[in-house]
């Protein structure tokens, strides 16, 4: 019994780590394409919506990822 409590606990763990992960990746690219545009750019938001979209690709297939090997 106490071994189904803690393989929810883990869970619920791995889980909440997920969603701080995919958070701190999306912020991260959404930082850099802010510094791109103010680097490269001529006022437009050109690396801003590309490196976001990046950001929420890589952290929906890190997401994927983890799920499939948490559910294995």
């Amino acid at each position: 019994m106490a071994d189904k409590k803690d393989n929810g606990i883990r869970r619920w763990a791995i889980l909440s780590g997920i969603g701080i992960q995919m958070g701190v990746i999306i912020y991260l690219f959404v930082k850099l394409g802010q510094w791109l545009d103010g680097k490269y750019s001529d006022g437009g938001k050109t690396f801003l919506i590309i490196c976001t979209l990046v950001g929420v690709g890589a952290s929906l297939f890190l997401v994927i990822k983890q799920t499939n090997k948490l559910n294995s």
